[in-house]
């Protein structure tokens, strides 16, 4: 599945109140714990993320002390005791076979020790697959029965979604929407490849004016820098938010055309820019562009609270109303 279909099926889970112990896998840097993290602030519940790998058997079960002619286990202060949340155990098939074993008390008997896991919480993990070259144990055919198992996928669209959201740099965004299959490239031979993760880390490089070589290889970096020099042969954006681009063409080159349209989306701070940047593509431009636009537009301006805004203005305008008549027949709405 992918980030997007992975995040609508955790708040499924949480919204029917199935506390099914789930297991996530995927390749390294997609976003696995970062959409556990958004599912639980988007429930308004809490999240605890423990790294099992770095982690000693004693850490979870928690210390032996004595008591009179007993011993009694204390937890770990960093275990949930009230409230309602997920309990997060991201790297768990990095443990060790003794970790993953308290591990899996956790898991399956919801306790382990002296320790019981809250009524409320719920019991996810996450881990890579022995493909993606991670240092991976084995998992224990009883553990991994006891799981629902959710395989996530690299994916352009939802990594886009999010970018726009959390504002990741216009360039890096236009530039893997004309070369999306550097999204997520291990390259074994390097210790710098590109992934989601490390295209965020990218764009905070590159807003500072630091090369990005180090978060996402020589090669995606190259080409990255290649790509950016077309920024140069970019018509001037600012006239056609403000709505006087009727001198302006669409441009002719792919790569500059998906410059253009993820400037325009970026760039559109409000409903009245927006629409601006609608009516000169439609104008302009062929359907799919426009479509590709309008995708990611509506959610940018659902984002900024401009959405009703921007509907006023669409209604008034025939040319936009046909194409989003056309448009929501395309997409299913």
């Amino acid at each position: 599945m992918t980030p997007a279909e992975l995040k609508t099926y955790l708040n499924q889970l949480v919204s029917k109140n199935l506390k099914i112990s789930t297991m996530i896998w995927g390749a390294p840097g997609i976003g696995k714990s970062s959409i556990v993290a958004q599912t639980a602030k988007e429930n308004d519940i809490d999240f605890i993320d423990v790294r099992l790998s770095q982690l000693a058997p004693t850490d979870l079960r928690g210390l032996p002390v004595a008591k009179e002619d007993t011993s009694t286990w204390y937890p770990p202060e960093f275990l949930p005791r009230t409230g309602k949340g997920i309990l997060f155990l991201d790297e768990l098939n990095m443990a060790p076979p003794a970790m993953q074993g308290v591990a899996q008390q956790l898991i399956l008997d919801r306790r382990v020790g002296n320790y019981i896991v809250p009524e409320r919480w719920f019991v996810w993990a996450a881990g890579n697959r022995k493909e993606d070259r991670a240092a991976v144990f084995e998992m224990p055919s009883p553990l991994a029965n006891r799981f629902l198992h959710l395989e996530v996928q690299p994916d352009f669209d939802s990594f886009k979604a999010y970018a726009l959201l959390t504002e990741v740099g216009e360039q890096i965004i236009a530039f893997l929407s004309f070369r999306s299959t550097l999204l997520h490239k291990i390259d074994p031979q390097q210790p710098a490849w590109p992934s989601p993760r490390s295209w965020v880390m990218a764009s905070q490089l590159h807003k500072v004016g630091l090369d990005i070589a180090p978060a996402v290889g020589n090669g995606a970096a190259a080409e990255f820098y290649s790509y950016i020099t077309l920024y140069e042969t970019l018509p001037d954006l600012a006239p056609i938010l403000e709505g006087r681009g009727n001198n302006i063409s669409f441009p002719t080159e792919p790569s500059v055309r998906y410059a253009t349209t993820t400037g325009l989306t970026v760039r559109a701070a409000n409903a009245s820019q927006a629409y601006s940047a609608f009516l000169w593509l439609s104008e302009k431009a062929a359907a799919e562009w426009v479509q590709l636009f309008a995708t990611d537009m509506f959610r940018q301006m659902r984002n900024k609270g401009q959405m009703g805004a921007l509907a006023q203005l669409v209604q008034k305008d025939p040319q936009l109303q046909k194409f989003l008549k056309d448009y929501q027949e395309l997409m299913g709405v």
